[in-house]
């Protein structure tokens, strides 16, 4: 697929007419003003005279001064260069304000009002601003004004303290799933407030912090928490609740099972040829194989043997069983359902992507500006020192 679907390229998308003036770098920020983006409003995307630091983080590099992991987040943005500690750039960014829906920012705490650009002044003087903070700890309290990175916030919300097994003690997740998460989370808050503007015609403020999305998402292990009173054990693949919900071998690859209830558990006994499982009294109930995990590990991986993973992974989705096999990141892209669901998306200049999951019947995501392309703007630079961010 080149650019958009066809036959929605000149479609507005569902917020066209929202401009969004974009401080933010590196990935949370950067991340939630695509979004935006995607779905038709119009983002500046303001770096500082050096750039945003992840047009380095390379190789591989989309162009000569473009990393790929920064053209990952930052199409359809048209890009400003500005010294927002010169006296210049603060009066260039306060003449794009007034015409801006939403401002974007992911600095130290304590920056933006060093410049007399903080809260308490754009929300006098631009009263419609929805005004979006990204940090990674808030403020205030113990932690307040610390810069805060995706790993850190993963160690310190106990995400990392489930992931792995027992021999790998704690591990990071393999992606930056709270940079990522966060950026959802301000996608989300930044549409409240928009609807709650068209009510009182006010903007606010909304804020949101890795470490606080970190701790979200600690499901189902803060509430077993605070059921138990104790903290989770790293179980790797396995499913604290669950069983069997993990990685299994078979005779040709891994697949990963997630039976949800006893039904399930029937039809998966039924499809690998061993029926009587389901009548053995370590395996009747999810309690009863929970608590037997390994002994139906094992007799699940014998019979498996005679299957191949991804033949089997079909065959038992096909049957209702959730289940599939464990791909790698050039399978997935590659799987026929990614094209079927148009994920991935090119542009003529080379550029690749992973498309908007987010699927609107009359006002579909479009691909309009490549990162870095030719409709983005790029003002002569000068030199200066980066600003600390919260990603």
């Amino acid at each position: 697929m080149t650019g958009a679907p066809a036959g929605t390229s000149e479609r507005p998308g569902s917020l066209a007419g929202i401009t969004v003036v974009d401080l933010s770098r590196v990935l949370g920020g950067p991340y939630a003003t695509q979004i935006l983006g995607d779905h038709g409003a119009r983002v500046l995307k303001i770096e500082p005279p050096q750039g945003d630091e992840t047009r380095a983080w390379g190789p591989p590099f989309y162009r000569e001064d473009i990393a790929w992991y920064y053209a990952g987040v930052n199409r359809n943005k048209e890009v400003l260069t500005l010294d927002l500690r010169s006296q210049e750039g603060q009066a260039k960014l306060r003449e794009l304000l007034v015409e801006a829906d939403v401002l974007v920012e992911n600095f130290k705490p304590g920056t933006l009002e060093k410049w007399g650009l903080g809260y308490d002044v754009l929300s006098v003087d631009f009263p419609r601003l929805v005004h979006c903070s990204v940090t990674g700890f808030g403020e205030d309290g113990p932690l307040g004004g610390m810069p805060g990175y995706d790993a850190v916030a993963q160690a310190m919300s106990g995400l990392m303290s489930v992931n792995g097994t027992p021999e790998t003690g704690p591990t990071r997740i393999g992606m930056p799933a709270v940079d990522m998460i966060t950026g959802l989370n301000a996608v989300n808050g930044i549409m409240m407030a928009l609807w709650e503007r068209s009510v009182s015609g006010r903007g606010q403020r909304v804020e949101t912090t890795l470490f606080d999305c970190a701790l979200s998402v600690m499901h189902p292990h803060m509430p077993n928490l605070f059921g138990t009173g104790k903290p989770a054990a790293r179980t790797g693949n396995d499913h604290p609740n669950i069983a069997p919900y993990s990685t299994y071998a078979t005779g040709e690859g891994d697949l990963f099972i997630a039976v949800g209830n006893d039904r399930q558990f029937a039809r998966l006994c039924e499809r690998i040829g061993v029926p009587q499982l389901v009548e053995d009294a370590r395996f009747a109930t999810n309690a009863d194989r929970s608590v037997h995990r390994e002994e139906l590990r094992a007799e699940l991986e014998a019979a498996m043997l005679a299957f191949e993973a991804v033949a089997l992974g079909e065959a038992l989705m096909a049957d209702g069983v959730p289940a599939g096999p464990i791909l790698d990141s050039a399978q997935a892209a590659a799987h026929p359902h990614t094209a079927h669901r148009e994920m991935i998306i090119e542009m003529d200049d080379g550029y690749r992507g992973v498309a908007s999951p987010v699927k609107l019947s009359r006002t579909p995501a479009t691909y309009r500006i490549s990162p870095g392309g030719a409709d983005a703007v790029h003002p002569v630079q000068t030199t200066a020192d980066p600003q600390p961010v919260s990603d």
